[in-house]
């Protein structure tokens, strides 16, 4: 049996600081990489009441977590993460921030929610699902990037189904995706939830969103809301003053 100290310093990481410092976190040097959409996800997701709960599906080594558990000062987080590693690191990264107590990653699969005891608890579920189908994307020969960008252990579907089964009833979801699968999440979600929200964010001012925050509550009628959304950079490459806000100092996102 490998033991778990030894899963995590098998591989090469990277120390990186989030929220200007407010978490550093270890991530895997050559894998997935947690960068502005992982920050965006957290500050989107609304704020949790003493006593609630929040489920990240595909939490990876955590950061999603650690910057919305340090925006939020209540309640408990959940993560659900497939690979063992990253749920290592992630276990890691929740310990040395100070938030073990609060923050507790498992591994298993976001189609076994059931089996993981993890239905219809939560008032809030996040998640940065796989941006490209499977199918319609160059595969990238890293594991760990291809899992994380490619639709492979579950199609947006299965996602956005996983997100629905594990909410309370009026329980929350906010997810990132790509902008181009828009009408796409907009269909699957149709008739199972309500008061949907788009936030689309711009990488600079004139140009097409990228990327989208959608959030919508669980077994509620509210109508749809398209929100002006967020410009991510100015001058250069410097953030907007809003965008730094939520990158740097832990703003929310609207």
């Amino acid at each position: 049996m490998v033991d778990a100290a030894d899963l995590r310093n098998s591989v090469e990481t990277t120390e990186d600081a989030f929220l200007g410092g407010r978490i550093m976190a270890r991530q895997l040097k050559d894998g997935y990489r947690a960068a502005v959409d992982t920050v965006m996800l957290a500050a989107a997701t609304p704020k949790l009441n003493k006593g609630g709960s929040l489920l990240e599906l595909g939490c990876g080594v955590g950061v999603a977590s650690l910057c919305y558990a340090a925006r939020n000062p209540v309640g408990t987080i959940t993560g659900v993460e497939l690979a063992p590693v990253p749920v290592e690191l992630a276990l890691e990264n929740s310990r040395r921030n100070g938030y073990a107590e609060r923050f507790l990653p498992v591994q298993g699969n976001i189609l076994d929610l059931h089996a993981l005891g993890l239905t219809g608890q939560f008032d809030q579920v996040m998640a940065n699902p796989p941006y490209l189908a499977e199918g319609h994307a160059y595969l990238s020969p890293n594991a760990d990037r291809r899992r994380s960008n490619v639709e492979a252990e579950g199609a947006l579907s299965d996602w956005l189904h996983a997100m629905i089964q594990a909410l309370k009833p009026k329980g929350g979801l906010t997810l990132v995706q790509r902008a181009d699968r828009l009408a796409e999440i907009i269909d699957l979600l149709d008739g199972r939830v309500g008061e949907i929200e788009i936030i689309p964010l711009w990488p600079r001012a004139g140009i097409a969103a990228k990327r989208v925050i959608v959030r919508a509550r669980k077994g509620v009628q509210g109508g749809s809301k398209l929100h002006p959304g967020l410009v991510l950079h100015g001058e250069g490459n410097d953030f907007t003053p809003m965008a730094a806000g939520i990158l740097r100092r832990g703003e929310a996102l609207i």
